[in-house]
């Protein structure tokens, strides 16, 4: 395997570079799944039929400690990331571990949000609008958890093995899809929450 050293460790190979290319295509078929959920949520999204509308069931703490969860969690990653490219595989997985606690908070209050919505008679079946909404956080919550254990075995896979090329493309590609996480919740916050308060 030939190494580039005039690149950063994460695109120092070729099969490197076709690996971060190929993560580029697989995430523009989960902006198409997203779109999709979203196209759905507004096509239905006044369709409460007998249940609660959003500006009912809304809360803004809950979603503003998501956020802030969510957003401080992408800042860490690009931390982590840099302290990959500077060679500092301590600082490194101390921001990854601090990532991953960050998005473990945000599913936890995701969770409540859930079990307050069922509480309060919003569920799947309540109405269409209703199921389009538990539909596009649940997808993203999954997203998340998904991302969680990814980024566990990353973690692992960097204490035993160091800082490789195949470590670092592999640490390098779930940034990648973390941030696009966050990129998802910035419009769900915007278009669902936000508006939906109005």
């Amino acid at each position: 395997m030939k190494i580039d050293h005039t690149q950063p460790l994460e695109y120092s190979t070729e099969q490197n570079n076709l690996n971060i290319l190929g993560f580029w295509i697989f995430l523009g078929a989960e902006i198409m799944l997203f779109g999709t959920l979203f196209a759905s949520f507004f096509t239905l999204e006044n369709r409460v039929g007998n249940g609660p509308s959003g500006a009912e069931i809304f809360e803004i703490t809950p979603v503003l400690v998501e956020t802030l969860l969510l957003l401080t969690s992408s800042f860490t990653i690009g931390l982590g990331i840099h302290a990959m490219r500077l060679g500092n595989k301590k600082a490194m997985l101390a921001f990854f571990a601090v990532t991953l606690l960050l998005g473990l908070g945000f599913l936890s209050v995701e969770v409540y949000e859930f079990i307050h919505y069922v509480h309060i008679g919003a569920g799947l079946q309540t109405s269409a609008f209703t199921a389009a909404l538990l539909s596009t956080l649940g997808t993203h919550g999954a997203h998340v958890t998904f991302g969680l254990f990814w980024g566990l075995s990353i973690i692992l896979q960097v204490r035993k093995r160091g800082l490789t090329p195949a470590t670092a493309n592999k640490s390098f590609i779930f940034s990648l899809y973390w941030h696009f996480l966050d990129v998802v919740w910035i419009f769900i916050f915007s278009f669902i929450y936000l508006k939906g308060m109005m």
